[in-house]
């Protein structure tokens, strides 16, 4: 099956889309009209520009408003159809695309339609060419497939087809069951766009919030069965409009398209009952059982600071590295590794971003099948050096430059620690009560949120759900969860516009996306608390003005808001649920540990109390800052 994108869909003039497109690996493209007028080269230049890319033409669009026109209108319309299929010719394509027309003269009627869509596939065919029909959701007259499928019928010509598209029918909630009552030979063209689910008008919606599929909330997996099951053999198409991508770079967008494909064709492949498509198999997606180590890279000054606060954490440093200057640090089943190495990943990734999360180890299903989907996606690989004694752990490039390695039972990669790590105990059992990894939470700039959110759920068994605003001072942050079914793995993308916002100073701070904050989990988070004190963890302070507004918001007794005052602890419900934070003081430009614990199924982040903890942590990043000039001037003086 052939992969086609709009080039409407990418920023930039045309040959900068050809080039794009092609690197992703798409087999063609849809030429959008504008594109074409506003390139500088004949119809035969811009022909062969596409061929040198490898590419072909497999539609020309749209062409507007032709169908049910009084005269002289209609004399009109025709003529401006031939006038295309000159260009058509020129070009190089067959097939150009007619949706249904919004003309303000525009008559309705089923047969007049098909009337005019016969006529004009006599025309096409006499020179070899074809025309599809497309329902526009906000058609004068037609904007529903099932009634362009009936005008297809009626005109009853062989060069005169159905193009359906997933936004036209998702987008106006129809069902595309209905769909696979169609011959697929008869379909001659499938477009595809996802959106996020906005309650607004139906054009303006499609031309500015369209996405890749996957990327939304409209259920495209369902439309391409239906599909599927006419037996259409044709091009899979993109069709996006979205301000976003027409201000992004061309290459990454085109690359996200390509995967967003490759993802949903494989879960169509996987449908029960679903016809073959001749498409090949990829792994499937792999359930990930939990987050089996994070990575700080570092020196060794930082390295010793960051040390103490895992041990105001509870955390003992139970291991050092056969080879390497890289320490392990536990408790419970959280595994921290420091690694000071002075060359190498790690040292490189601390060149650029300073102290921070580098790298990631989930635990998978298969760690090499893992690697091996990743490879069909076309997602960066990553390798280093392997010394004596030490496993090779499959691993990928992630955000912000980081590295994802994959750790499984079956093939002993879960022995790493006892295999590449001899034990210390240089300091005594501190526990405090923090027995796993709650999410991971990394930020970037907006702009980059739906490529990570792709990058997620087309590689694991992960699920998003829907965007969330959060306040912060300097502005607003959009914050999107990914989850495992079990929600066992959690991860939150916060997507940064403004660098005044605590996350947007982090992002411009450490030069692009990372994770800001780690928020480990606790069975008793009063208990915890409790340990953390006597530890010489120091907690966030937050204002009386907080803790007076929880009272009244969710009517507690003043007993349970005076342990909360006491530890710093944070409050929120959801339904029946409970939720409690911790957090620490920031860390270098805005890194900082999360303490929570999950009462009755709550299952969200605390997004009330963020214009509250991030007012907190600006002010003592702030404070802190002040200090360290302070005591750098006392120092020169």
């Amino acid at each position: 099956m052939k992969t086609s994108i709009a080039t409407v869909s990418i920023s930039g003039e045309l040959p900068e889309k050809l080039a794009a497109i092609s690197a992703a690996g798409f087999d063609g493209i849809e030429i959008f009209e504008q594109d074409f007028v506003a390139h500088d080269g004949s119809p035969r230049d811009v022909a062969e520009r596409v061929r040198d890319h490898g590419l072909e033409i497999m539609l020309f669009q749209p062409f507007r408003d032709f169908e049910g026109l009084p005269e002289p209108d209609r004399s009109r319309a025709f003529d401006r159809a031939k006038r295309k299929f000159d260009i058509m010719q020129e070009l190089g394509t067959d097939l150009m695309l007619i949706c249904s027309s919004v003309h303000p003269n525009a008559l309705g009627g089923i047969d007049r339609a098909a009337d005019d869509l016969h006529e004009l596939g006599d025309i096409a065919a006499s020179r070899g060419l074809r025309i599809g029909y497309e329902a526009l959701a906000w058609g004068k007259h037609i904007n529903d497939h099932r009634d362009a499928w009936e005008i297809v019928r009626r005109a009853d010509h062989s060069n005169v087809g159905l193009i359906v598209d997933s936004f036209h029918t998702l987008g106006r909630r129809l069902s595309p069951e209905s769909i696979r009552a169609i011959p697929g030979d008869k379909i001659f063209f499938v477009q595809l766009a996802d959106a996020p689910q906005i309650d607004m008008d139906l054009l303006y919606w499609s031309r500015h919030f369209r996405n890749m599929p996957g990327e939304g909330d409209l259920d495209i997996t369902a439309f391409m069965r239906a599909v599927a099951a006419t037996g259409y053999h044709g091009p899979i198409s993109l069709e996006i409009f979205n301000d976003q991508f027409r201000s992004g770079r061309p290459a990454s967008i085109a690359l996200d398209g390509h995967r967003s494909l490759l993802a949903l064709m494989d879960d169509v492949n996987r449908s029960e009952g679903a016809p073959s498509m001749n498409l090949p198999r990829m792994p499937a997606r792999p359930d990930i059982s939990g987050f089996e180590f994070l990575e700080f890279s570092t020196d060794e000054d930082d390295a010793e600071r960051l040390g103490q606060v895992l041990g105001s954490m509870g955390f003992r440093r139970s291991g050092q590295h056969i080879n390497k200057a890289v320490s392990l640090w536990q408790q419970g089943d959280i595994r921290i590794i420091i690694n000071t190495e002075p060359d190498g990943f790690a040292h490189a990734s601390y060149l650029a971003h300073g102290t921070s999360v580098c790298d990631i180890g989930l635990h998978v299903d298969s760690a090499h099948a893992t690697v091996e989907r990743a490879k069909q996606l076309r997602l960066p690989s990553f390798d280093q050096p392997v010394s004596d004694g030490e496993l090779d752990l499959p691993a990928i490039r992630s955000v912000g430059h980081s590295v994802l390695h994959f750790v499984d039972r079956q093939s002993g990669l879960d022995r790493v620690w006892d295999v590449e790590f001899e034990p210390v105990d240089i300091t005594p059992e501190t526990d405090c009560g923090l027995v796993s990894v709650d999410h991971v939470a990394q930020s970037m700039d907006y702009d980059e949120m739906l490529t990570w959110a792709l990058f997620y759920t087309s590689l694991f068994n992960l699920k998003k759900q829907p965007i969330v605003d959060v306040v912060d001072p300097g502005g607003l942050i959009r914050s999107m969860a990914i989850e495992s079914p079990d929600q066992k793995v959690r991860m939150t993308l916060n997507g940064v516009e403004a660098e005044r916002t605590l996350a947007g100073h982090f992002v411009a701070q450490r030069s692009g996306s990372a994770v800001q904050h780690l928020a480990l989990a606790t069975d008793d988070i009063f208990e915890t608390a409790s340990r953390l004190l006597a530890s010489g963890f120091i907690a966030l302070p937050l204002p009386d003005n907080y803790y007076s507004d929880v009272q009244a918001r969710f009517g507690l007794d003043d007993d349970f808001v005076d342990r909360l005052k006491r530890f710093s602890i944070l409050y929120d419900e959801e339904g029946t649920g409970q939720f409690f934070q911790i957090y620490s003081k920031p860390i270098g430009d805005g890194f900082f540990f999360e303490i929570v614990q999950r009462v009755n199924g709550y299952g969200g982040y605390g997004a009330a109390n963020a214009p509250y903890r991030t007012a907190a942590l600006k002010r003592l990043l702030r404070q802190m800052q002040i200090g360290e000039v302070q005591k750098a001037e006392v120092n020169v003086a």
